[in-house]
């Protein structure tokens, strides 16, 4: 199997500087990619002169991630693609078992490896940790990562098992399911894009894996940070539309209307937490989603599963019952 390591750039020369080292080390059995989102930095030179055998394909403009990547891949020939975040530090053997995992088991579409913190090796990340979950109520998390909580890397998620969703910082996926997904939708431009393709996956009755014998370290909030009211705002738009296009018709409006209800109590904390700036931008998330509902309701598939939350929610859990840890969620 042809595997393709691509990494997605915007005037990232300094994280090009610090992570391509390890990647250009550890991968041997790869084609190498940077796709250009059209950056005004010195990116470009920067890899034609210190990495000449890795290939650029340069955009047109900067498309955001969903785009970004939509448009490069289709310059790129292979049967899998790893669709690597410029600010990830990867291990020795680290595609190994995961493209063992993908010659094993033909119904699997995608798969992540174990995220760690760059900045602290022995805890989980917030992107992906030990395999993404959503609740419920569609809320987001993963094993390892509950909102803000992360836990130590203790070996407890050094399984191989199935999840619901791959993060976008290290994300497997075949070349043939990510075509006939039509990629990411451009609409969500970035954030919670993963989220979205792997739920269509398993819409289509495909599959989804965590695989804890590869491992990463993610830097995280490399292009925007967590702080910033814009990631704020794609956040809690992209979660409405993902709903819109993806939970079964007889839960979507119930669901739809509670958490637009809860996004209402989020923005009154976000006021007193991080400023106006934040409650603004979960106000017209909230606009922007009433204004394109009908677009993005045409894109439903024609088959929802039914059995997507995992966990009861997953708010409710952690801000009240003070559960903390994937293993205390009921």
């Amino acid at each position: 199997m042809k595997l393709a390591v691509v990494i997605l750039n915007w005037n990232g020369r300094k994280l090009l500087e610090e992570f391509l080292p390890s990647v250009v080390a550890y991968t041997n059995n790869a084609e190498l990619y940077v796709i250009d989102n059209a950056s005004t930095d010195d990116s470009i030179s920067f890899l034609n002169t210190h990495y000449p055998q890795i290939k650029i394909i340069q955009n047109q403009g900067n498309y955001g991630f969903a785009k970004g990547y939509n448009e490069g891949l289709k310059h790129i020939d292979a049967d899998i693609y790893c669709l690597l975040n410029s600010d990830v530090e990867v291990t020795a053997n680290w595609t190994k078992p995961i493209m063992e995992l993908f010659k094993k088991d033909a119904s699997i579409a995608a798969i992540q490896p174990k995220i760690l913190d760059y900045k602290n090796k022995l805890k989980f990340e917030y992107a992906g940790a030990g395999g993404g979950f959503i609740d419920e109520f569609g809320y987001p998390f993963c094993r390892g990562r509950v909102f803000f909580d992360l836990e130590e890397d203790k070996g407890q998620y050094n399984d191989t098992i199935e999840c619901f969703w791959a993060t976008g910082a290290s994300l497997f996926i075949r070349q043939e399911d990510f075509v006939r997904q039509k990629g990411f939708d451009e609409d969500f431009f970035a954030h919670m894009e993963e989220i979205d393709l792997c739920w269509r996956l398993k819409n289509d009755n495909r599959k989804i894996y965590y695989c804890g014998q590869s491992t990463v370290y993610h830097l995280g909030g490399g292009t925007l940070q967590k702080n910033n009211p814009k990631k704020t705002y794609l956040n809690f738009r992209n979660c409405l539309n993902m709903y819109l296009k993806n939970l079964p018709k007889d839960q979507l409006f119930p669901i739809i209307f509670s958490r637009l209800s809860l996004d209402g109590i989020s923005a009154i904390v976000f006021l007193f937490q991080n400023g106006f700036g934040h409650l603004w931008a979960i106000f017209m998330s909230h606009m922007h989603f009433y204004r394109d509902f009908s677009k993005m309701y045409k894109k439903r598939g024609p088959h929802q599963i039914r059995n997507y939350g995992s966990k009861k929610l997953i708010p409710v859990q952690y801000f009240i019952q003070k559960r903390k840890k994937y293993q205390d969620l009921e």
